[in-house]
């Protein structure tokens, strides 16, 4: 199968300036977590306002990973339909449509289903943007961008939502401040997409025919759908069971937080070198390895001295996190064209979510049954190994497009 070659193609950055795909590129990854994140630091002041049932909560914080995963898997149809640019522009407008109308509704169906279309918005966005920034170039900047702006989007959405409720006596305020700065992505969003409508590059990307080989017959796509997945189950898990591991061995809240906190800030940092890494190495066998033994010795120290030197586990699992950065810039480094990074974007990062949203659903069945963490922390240890060689087949350079 012939594939052409996105650099014989007029890319979009020809006539958009650089700062004005920046711009775009901050935007949109600052504003395509903190929607998901902010629910669960106020939790509890949300039942209390609607009234709504510890199972339902307990479901509501499994809704990113599900929409992500289940909308993710449409996303790439759907841009091929309207374009990239206004697909992401789209997504941008339901998400902050959804985040500003879910606070002003006493009614716990509309909450949900307005979260939903909020969540659908973010989902299209997670996968389209990848391949958007491929077909403009400047991938490996732009890719450093966007993926420590997720990062960073995902921990001030956990860390600010909490103290701005408590500060305005209101989770309403809290949560409805993220569909705020959400807007103010869209008018540069949807100007691009108003400019972009008739333009040769966007129809050449986004309305090609993608070719003819199925993404599941790729290696290269599978093992990056499985380094994506472990890596993503096991965020979603310490974002939501880490804090109570550490204060059920006697750590406060106030430090578990921080702790918290510190794990997330060592995802910023590889966020922000991970992509020149990749672009510059001819192998990323090491960084794998390295991943993999981190989160083994992570977890082996929860196991057996939570409260000793917490602050070691912390970072031991923070560093094994980068594997998340990574897995995102290899979306674009391990294709040639954008409507290859398009398909694979649309396969990596459902499926992973997928398995994001299973993870903390099963560590809570798992720990309620037992009553305790230490199963929980040794099979959670164990899947360090379908990560590291998973990782491991796709630390060398090799592209999807010659295996279609």
């Amino acid at each position: 199968m012939h594939v052409s070659d996105a650099s014989s193609r007029p890319r979009a950055s020809s006539v958009v300036p650089f700062g004005v795909l920046l711009a775009a590129v901050v935007l949109v990854s600052i504003n395509l977590r903190p929607g998901a994140s902010s629910p669960g630091p106020v939790l509890e002041e949300v039942r209390d306002g609607l009234g709504m049932s510890a199972g339902v909560a307990g479901a509501m914080t499994g809704l990113p990973g599900l929409c992500f995963g289940l909308v993710g898997a449409v996303a790439v149809g759907f841009a091929r339909r309207v374009g990239m640019t206004a697909a992401v522009a789209i997504g941008l407008t339901a998400a902050a449509a959804g985040l500003l109308l879910r606070v002003t509704t006493d009614s716990v169906p509309v909450f949900l289903v307005l979260t939903v279309i909020a969540l659908a918005g973010m989902a299209i966005g997670n996968v389209i943007v990848p391949a958007w920034i491929k077909a403009r170039g400047h991938a490996v900047v732009l890719m450093t961008v966007y993926g420590t702006g997720l990062v960073v989007g995902g921990t001030i959405g956990s860390l600010l939502t909490a103290p701005v409720t408590q500060s305005t006596d209101s989770w309403r305020t809290g949560l409805g401040m993220w569909g705020v700065v959400l807007l103010v992505a869209l008018p540069l969003w949807i100007g691009l997409a108003l400019r972009e409508r008739r333009s040769p590059v966007e129809h050449a990307v986004s309305g090609e025919a993608p070719p003819s080989g199925r993404i599941v017959h790729s290696r290269t796509a599978v093992g990056l759908t499985v380094l994506f997945g472990v890596q993503s189950m096991h965020a979603y898990v310490q974002f939501g069971w880490l804090p109570s591991i550490f204060r059920d061995a006697g750590i406060s809240a106030s430090a578990a937080g921080a702790l918290q906190a510190l794990l997330s800030a060592v995802g910023i940092v590889g966020a922000l070198f991970m992509p020149t890494v990749i672009a510059r190495s001819k192998g990323l066998h090491g960084w794998i390895w390295s991943y993999g033994v981190t989160l083994a010795l992570g977890y082996l120290g929860l196991l057996v001295a939570p409260a000793t030197v917490p602050w070691l586990w912390a970072l031991l699992l923070g560093y094994s996190g980068l594997a998340f950065p990574t897995a995102i810039a290899l979306i674009t480094a391990r294709t040639r064209h954008p409507s290859v990074t398009a398909q694979l974007s649309g396969f990596v990062q459902p499926v992973g979510y997928a398995l994001a949203a299973i993870g903390p659903f099963v560590v809570g069945l798992i720990h309620d049954a037992t009553g305790g963490w230490s199963l929980v922390i040794v099979l959670l240890a164990l899947t360090s190994v379908p990560l590291t060689l998973a990782g491991l087949r796709v630390a060398s350079p090799s592209y999807v497009d010659d295996e279609l």
